[in-house]
């Protein structure tokens, strides 16, 4: 390990909370944005700082030595059997997890990392990329570059269609639909008109910026401080989505990653919905998120 590294986190953290979920024992929350504990101590924690590193959407978490080396970069990562983190997240699309999920015909990309060419080139290695999935309109500014070099479908809700208007699928209403074999698509009107939740084989949720695992609470929360459209209408998502949605795999754009029985993720989801039933909208208060 190169002990002359020296690693900082510069005053550009939008505090997104990419390198803390990547880094947790390294990278802290701290007057609103990620600040290094300690240098790493190993190679293993090494590694965890060059991932947290490479999905840093600002580019913030360097190593003294100087620029990034692209030979150190660590994704996509494998979260499971057919499920990949994609990580650099972009900031022109709020710092947004993005994946890749294995189906029958191909891979699908839900949301989307930074556009570029190399990144493209590495996913199409992997085998075709049948379908770009925006789970909404703030994870939707590269969507159309990835399926145009991808050969791949755009698909989006209509409530968000604004964002992506040269979509090639359009999501309407708020009944679940199955777009694929086993892939189901769960309309979740709330943190914007158009958030959507995909499931794939009852098994993986990729639930954009509905729901999240949080770290502070250690349970399944919405982002209640940060709602653009109606946080009264996502929690009416939830209760109409509760007798159909099951999954192992909590899979956000923002906020922590997590994996529990499906009854597990069922009893947190039913508890989620009680508490949800008491919210009323609000300003947007971004220094309130629970991490």
């Amino acid at each position: 390990m190169n002990l002359t590294e020296n690693w900082t986190v510069d005053d550009r953290c939008t505090n997104c909370d990419a390198a803390r979920q990547l880094a947790p024992d390294l990278i802290r929350e701290h007057a609103g944005r990620s600040e290094l504990i300690r240098q790493p101590r190993d190679e293993a924690e090494r590694r965890q700082l060059l991932a947290a590193a490479h999905a840093c959407p600002t580019r913030s978490i360097r190593p003294g030595t100087g620029r990034l080396d692209p030979g150190t970069d660590p994704f996509p990562i494998a979260l499971d059997e057919g499920v990949l983190l994609l990580g650099h997240n972009s900031r022109r699309a709020a710092g947004a997890n993005s994946y890749l999920c294995r189906r029958p015909t191909g891979w699908v990309m839900i949301d989307t990392p930074r556009f570029s060419e190399v990144l493209a080139a590495r996913y199409a290695e992997l085998g075709p990329v049948t379908d770009v999935l925006l789970t909404h309109r703030d994870h939707a500014v590269h969507g159309r570059a990835y399926a145009d070099r991808l050969g791949a479908r755009l698909w989006i809700h209509e409530g968000d269609l604004d964002a992506a208007p040269d979509a090639d699928q359009v999501l309407r209403g708020t009944d679940p639909v199955e777009i694929a074999p086993g892939l189901v698509v769960h309309p979740f009107p709330g943190h914007t008109r158009g958030s959507v939740l995909y499931v794939a084989d009852r098994r993986y949720c990729f639930s954009g910026d509905s729901l999240y695992w949080s770290r502070t609470t250690g349970d399944i929360e919405m982002q209640e401080a940060v709602t653009w459209y109606s946080i009264e209408e996502q929690s009416a998502s939830l209760d109409r989505s509760l007798d159909a949605l099951r999954f192992e795999w909590l899979l956000p754009g923002h906020g922590d990653r997590r994996r529990m029985p499906a009854e597990e993720a069922d009893r947190r989801l039913r508890a989620l919905a009680v508490r949800a039933r008491r919210l009323r909208n609000a300003p947007v208060d971004f220094a309130a998120l629970r991490w």
